[in-house]
């Protein structure tokens, strides 16, 4: 599926419910269907700076897609990570840099996080737009060989 397709079907699923209170706990449900992250992968090297909350994220290229994995210590941003997987995971470098992920406003995400879980939003897309861009990078000098 591309990304748009998964982002209308995460705002489908939103738009079932008009409280919020139910919202949050189909995010939180978003973070409960994470596979577990290994141990080791929880160190300095994988967390997301700017985060209130510990997030930890990997990535790999398989067949000119980057695999994500991640998880945080909070509930509700494990859920955002789960929700970012989600949309970006298995996805080729240069969809995931010209992505427009406009189901954190369509959804309401956006205006019902507190400044810093926002804040930690923003820090979780801009990690995986750089490792999208690495990759991006790393396929170019591969195709010059």
């Amino acid at each position: 599926m591309s990304i748009n397709e998964i982002q209308d079907s995460i705002i489908e699923e939103f738009e079932q419910f008009d409280d919020w209170f139910d919202r949050y706990n189909l995010l939180i449900e978003y973070g409960h269907s994470l596979p577990a992250f290994p141990e080791q992968d929880k160190n300095d090297t994988n967390k997301i700076e700017g985060c209130q909350s510990s997030v930890w994220f990997t990535a790999h290229l398989n067949d000119g897609r980057i695999h994500f994995e991640g998880d945080s210590d909070a509930l509700l941003v494990k859920g955002m990570v789960a929700m970012l997987l989600k949309v970006l995971s298995d996805q080729t470098p240069e969809d995931i840099l010209s992505a427009d992920l406009y189901m954190i406003d369509r959804i309401g995400l956006r205006e019902h996080l507190s400044p810093t879980r926002s804040n930690g939003l923003l820090a979780m897309l801009r990690q995986m737009r750089s490792y999208a861009l690495a990759f991006s990078a790393l396929q170019q000098v591969e195709n010059k060989k």
